[in-house]
């Protein structure tokens, strides 16, 4: 079965590289080339002199060991680069998943987590974040109600894309412990890692709490550096290494020799980057606060835990859709409809990890005053 339109995906292609106010972008203010080598001295010869030919397909062992120091008990023979995240979520559910198989995905979530999974004929149980008085969170008596006895794998996303909801060591721990004790796979998204407002509340990354976990992370988002198209997969687990690495072999087999290069600067560097990212982040988030205070009426505010997007909701009749493209064709102002992530029609997606934001939402208040007040 092939999947189904990527709902978000072709959203961003109609509108992302028209729009002039986006504020719904998922990644963090990206670098130049310039920028990022700015960084580390010496560098530009080094990029003029490098060798254009095949890379290792598991990914160059410069950059793997760069990567490998993120982890606490990984080492660089269980790290695979990837080109993206995508590329190694769709080698993760290739290689890994089979028809018959039972997954569970923490919901609302990115298409792919979910589409691909029913795509290769498994069933799939949604396991649902619920707003509340104290914002998102995760009831983890439901996640136990949704396993099977052919349970495969579960899936989460902390921190998670698109409330910013992060979860606790407490619930980690004990998500670990339901899938240790079922023999369950865990596939994490820890793309936005390192992005945790209050950091002493930043949990270790789950391959290095359970011998059964993929983590998976990525340039694009924390670090804000989606033009290079690297991410990877941890894991202590080597048979799911293997298929997985054997399975890229059908893919992209090895990633751009510029871009791994690139990469290992900012992993070498990324202190300074996430501390810049981090300093956006935080005046935007101020931003948001007053404004949805000021218009409480209109929206209900859940402030994220963790990243530079959130997930309020409208309290109007009209649905996100209808606003979403009426706020866009009269202000130039691109939210994303929670219908990009087959929920319902009063959410919406916010990007607050850009500079220009606070024009965005300039240009956001004036449309509220002038259409729904």
């Amino acid at each position: 079965m092939r999947p189904g339109s990527f709902k978000l995906e072709r959203f961003f292609a109609q509108y992302e590289f028209s729009a002039p106010h986006l504020m719904c972008c998922s990644d963090c203010e990206s670098l130049s080339i310039g920028e990022l080598m700015a960084l580390e001295p010496g560098t530009e010869q080094k990029m003029h002199d490098l060798w254009l030919g095949y890379t290792e397909s598991q990914g160059g062992i410069k950059l793997r060991e760069e990567i490998a120091t993120l982890f606490n008990t990984l080492n660089v023979d269980q790290i695979l680069v990837h080109s993206g995240a995508e590329e190694a979520i769709f080698s993760f559910m290739n290689a890994i998943l089979n028809p018959g198989d039972h997954v569970i995905v923490q919901f609302p979530a990115y298409q792919s987590l979910y589409e691909l999974p029913y795509t290769l004929g498994c069933e799939v149980s949604k396991w649902e974040l619920k707003p509340g008085q104290h914002g998102w969170d995760l009831n983890l008596d439901e996640l136990e109600k949704c396993l099977k006895v052919n349970t495969r794998a579960i899936i989460i996303n902390s921190p998670h894309n698109p409330t910013g909801y992060s979860l606790s060591q407490e619930k980690l721990e004990r998500i670990i412990e339901i899938a240790r004790d079922n023999n369950i796979i865990i596939l994490a998204d820890e793309v936005y890692k390192y992005l945790e407002y209050d950091q002493t509340k930043r949990t270790p990354w789950v391959a290095d709490l359970y011998e059964n976990a993929v983590s998976l992370g990525v340039m694009s988002k924390s670090l804000g550096l989606p033009g290079l198209r690297i991410g990877w997969i941890g894991t202590k687990n080597p048979q799911i290494y293997a298929a997985m690495a054997s399975f890229k072999d059908y893919t992209s087999i090895c990633n751009s020799a510029p871009s791994e290069y690139l990469a290992r600067i900012a992993l070498k560097n990324r202190g300074r980057i996430l501390k810049r990212n981090l300093q956006i982040i935080e005046n935007n988030l101020a931003l948001l606060d007053a404004f949805f205070k000021k218009y409480n009426e209109l929206f209900d505010w859940y402030r994220p835990d963790a990243g530079p997007i959130a997930f309020p909701a409208f309290k109007t009749t009209r649905d996100a859709d209808d606003i979403c493209e009426d706020l866009v064709n009269k202000k130039g102002v691109l939210i994303l409809p929670a219908s990009c992530y087959d929920y319902d029609t009063c959410h919406f997606r916010v990007g607050f990890g850009r500079k220009n934001f606070s024009q965005s939402l300039e240009k956001f208040d004036d449309y509220i005053v002038e259409n729904l007040l």
